[in-house]
């Protein structure tokens, strides 16, 4: 009972600290626990393999789905290998790539979005991080299949939005979306990055904020104290909505799998 009342009423500075939990469910941890059958694809065709971005086909329910997401690591050797979920350019030029892919194929494309935001070091700058951002952006409003997003961390600036323009909008219960971390903003705004929980408060980053302002369709409940407490549960109660949505789409709009 304590503990339900504890996390009925969170301020978003705490949303955002259970959003960034080290033992909070990843996307290989979702996709694992929600297919029957699940083939990773790796590359962009470019000679690169982002490892913060993961794409692959899953069935569920007997139905095939494109399935793209940032994965974090676990420990520093594991997110330095992720990058800590902050994808590089040909990272976004992979999932653009497995997107088309879906779209010639027919399968409906399913994006997680779990990213502090997109690496902004000099390599990636110089490279194209803007230009691919920005065409995942534009290709991504003309793919014939649906697209449905889901928060499951952290989503950050354009980082997020790059695999995150879609149908449909899901939000974690203690998920986070901002253009500008709480910390980043503070630090711009207060000159200091104690004031981040005014920040967060200013943001408006929780998903309850979000669909008010009409940008979030849908909150998808977790378990109790957090995704990390159960992460089978939260992995069901996502895969839950997400094959509701798909029906609606198969049944109103004809969309055949």
């Amino acid at each position: 009972q304590v503990r339900q009342d504890l996390y009925k009423n969170l301020t978003p500075v705490q949303r955002l600290n259970l959003a960034r939990h080290p033992n909070r469910p990843t996307f290989y941890d979702h996709v694992l626990n929600m297919t029957d059958k699940w083939l990773e694809l790796h590359g962009d065709r470019a000679g690169h393999d982002d490892a913060a971005i993961v794409t692959g086909i899953g069935k569920m329910e007997g139905m095939s789905f494109m399935f793209i997401g940032h994965q974090k690591g676990r420990n520093t050797k594991e997110n330095l290998y992720r990058n800590f979920a902050m994808p590089q350019p040909w990272g976004y030029r992979k999932a653009l790539r497995m997107m088309k892919h879906a779209a010639h194929h027919g399968f409906p494309i399913l994006t997680f979005v779990d990213t502090p935001g997109a690496y902004a070091g000099l390599e990636a700058e110089e490279t194209g991080q803007g230009e691919a951002i920005a065409m995942n952006l534009r290709e991504m409003f003309g793919l014939k299949v649906p697209i449905i997003t889901t928060v499951i961390g952290e989503g950050g600036s354009g980082g997020a939005l790059a695999i995150g323009c879609g149908n449909k909008m899901l939000m974690m219960e203690n998920s986070v979306y901002y253009v500008a971390s709480p910390e980043a903003c503070a630090a711009i705004l207060w000159k200091s990055a104690e004031a981040a929980p005014k920040a967060a408060d200013a943001l408006k980053i929780t998903p309850t904020d979000l669909k008010e302002l009409k940008i979030v369709d849908e909150i998808i409940p977790e378990p109790l104290g957090g995704a990390q407490y159960d992460p089978e549960t939260a992995s069901k109660n996502i895969k839950k909505v997400l094959l509701r949505h798909m029906e609606v789409w198969m049944n109103v709009f004809r969309f055949e799998i």
